[in-house]
């Protein structure tokens, strides 16, 4: 059965994020996928300091097992799709989160063709610059981007209010049912993910 991981980046195991993240796996349950909210907690996630250490050992993790993002980087091979979900705060997505997203992509987790969506929950504004700033890894690690019907927005403060986002709530379902259907496509036509070529950085400063 194919499987979709979805991250729950914000601080408050059951807040609105997690509102949100259900609901698309709810519809993505319906279509016959299956789904694993992870929760990232309120303990501290490290940044990524650049060591490089990951790339240049092969490792396919980070080197740091201090927190949760090698068991992340493991349940995101053995999955087929990815969504992040935060809540906003000054217009961003969570610290902790992003700290998330950056380690395990660049320590190597298997993504590639992979699709993938970005929640984000707020009060009132800053929702569409954390949405951009959330899917904008997706699209340097060949992850194609589940759409859906406006941009994957709910609104709400206290716990639970956004599953009173009408609007929201479908904008969950209908990215859910775009990202099953794509992975189930994906896997019917069995096409081989493109062969990447090589790297050739250019730099501005010389």
């Amino acid at each position: 059965m194919s499987k979709v991981l979805l991250i729950n980046g914000s601080p408050h195991e059951r807040g609105n994020t997690y509102t949100a993240l259900n609901e698309a796996a709810l519809a993505l349950n319906a279509e016959g996928i299956e789904t694993e909210i992870v929760w990232i907690g309120t303990k501290p996630v490290r940044g990524c300091i650049a060591c490089g250490t990951c790339a240049t050992r092969g490792l396919g993790h980070c080197v740091f097992n201090d927190d949760l993002c090698n068991e992340v980087i493991d349940k995101m091979n053995a999955a087929d799709g990815l969504i992040v979900g935060s809540p906003v705060y000054y217009g961003t997505p969570t610290g902790n989160v992003l700290n998330l997203i950056h380690r395990m992509l660049f320590a190597g987790a298997q993504v590639a063709g992979k699709p993938a969506a970005a929640v984000a929950i707020c009060r009132r504004g800053g929702a569409t610059s954390a949405f951009q700033t959330l899917q904008m890894p997706f699209q340097m690690v060949n992850m194609p981007l589940a759409t859906s019907q406006y941009w994957n927005i709910a609104y709400g403060r206290e716990q639970g209010e956004a599953s009173q986002d009408a609007e929201g709530m479908q904008t969950m379902r209908t990215m859910a049912r775009n990202m099953a259907w794509m992975i189930k496509q994906f896997k019917a036509a069995g096409a081989p993910v493109p062969e990447m070529e090589d790297w050739q950085p250019t730099h501005f400063i010389r």
